[in-house]
């Protein structure tokens, strides 16, 4: 009787074991979860963030011109040399 009794125990171990190991895979999976897209509370921050990135357009355009001037000046005092 108590030969049943172990081998019906460790027959329940195995098989609890064997069902439960998906789960202990799910849970130690890194794969991230879904994050939900998040919504802006009010219209005051998108307009700051479209105003901030203007700003970063136009300081990009000032230095652009900048370098095209000291490429030109550059250019002209070779010029000049020769």
């Amino acid at each position: 009787m108590l030969s049943r009794f172990a081998k019906l125990s460790i027959a329940t171990l195995i098989s609890a074991s064997i069902g439960l190991s998906p789960l202990a895979v799910m849970a130690a999976d890194p794969a991230p979860a879904s994050t939900p897209v998040a919504t802006p509370a009010s219209p005051a921050p998108a307009a700051q963030s479209e105003k901030a990135a203007e700003k970063k357009v136009q300081k990009k355009a000032k230095k652009d011109k900048k370098a095209k001037k000291k490429a030109k000046a550059a250019q002209e005092a070779v010029a000049a040399q020769q």
